[in-house]
């Protein structure tokens, strides 16, 4: 049985280290496991037979921003640019419907579909950003 995996996580089979006391968690990645658990940087995952164990350079607890940018630039890049398309998209979305108001001389708002448009852009930019900085941290992670 290979000890270490593909994200240079320690492998331990539940055979060795059968119950975790640790209080269980939804910070961080699940990866595809049952639960998850934190104890100071410890991140614990159970996948059923095994627990998969890494340690963070920094306690999302103690510094939820430091660790963000640390250990997990990937979600922050997706929010960060979530929350710019947006407002970007948002800004582009009231000009012109103002200036198809002033135009038209309706009283009539636009429809949901201008007003959708923001929060899926949003959606869509945020979740390809994360994709690519994650993808880009596991080449470099990789690499090293």
């Amino acid at each position: 049985m290979n000890f270490v995996d593909g994200d240079g996580s320690i492998i331990v089979p539940k055979s060795v280290r059968p119950i975790i006391e640790y209080s269980q968690t939804v910070l961080g990645d699940r990866s595809g496991s049952l639960k998850q658990f934190r104890t100071g940087k410890l991140h614990i995952r159970d996948y059923g037979s095994y627990y998969s164990v890494h340690s963070d350079k920094i306690n999302p607890l103690d510094d939820p921003l430091g660790h963000l940018i640390v250990d997990a630039p990937e979600y922050l890049v997706g929010i960060l640019s979530g929350i710019s398309t947006y407002s970007i998209e948002k800004r582009r979305t009231i000009k012109n419907s103002k200036m198809s108001n002033a135009n038209s001389n309706s009283l009539i708002e636009s429809d949901d579909r201008d007003r959708l448009s923001p929060f899926i852009a949003g959606i869509i930019a945020g979740y390809a950003s994360y994709a690519l900085t994650n993808s880009l941290k596991k080449l470099v992670q990789w690499r090293s």
